[in-house]
């Protein structure tokens, strides 16, 4: 499985960008998540969706300005993100795995990412 990753860009702080991440045939079989590494940090998690798109997990720094959706016929995993500040500023990354239990457990398959700036 590959992941596409796109959307990135600069923008300012408050301002909205909308990240796409295509797929492989077989999507729709996984849950999928959100990641992002700033410079000098570890890779640290964003969103997740389970198979389903019914359930969702967002890390408390992005909760309720970011919000993870797909489109399995599409085989693309989407992130809106609204109300952007400079501390967004990473490499984000998608990635497949699995959902349970309310916990996101990530593949070891990544995308090479999509570089979002925020400026203030």
């Amino acid at each position: 499985d590959q992941f596409l990753e796109s959307g990135g860009g600069s923008v300012q702080d408050g301002e909205s960008l909308r990240l796409s991440c295509v797929t492989s045939d077989t999507f729709y079989l996984y849950a999928a998540g959100w990641f992002r590494q700033a410079p000098g940090k570890e890779r640290e998690f964003v969103a997740a969706i389970d198979r389903t798109g019914y359930s969702t997990k967002y890390a408390d720094s992005v909760k309720g300005r970011f919000t993870v959706s797909r489109d399995a016929s599409q085989k693309t995993v989407y992130l809106q993100m609204d109300s952007l500040k400079p501390e967004d500023t990473a490499v984000y990354y998608c990635n497949r795995g699995l959902y349970s239990r309310g916990e996101y457990y990530p593949g070891d398959v990544w995308g090479r990412g999509t570089q979002v700036t925020v400026s203030s």
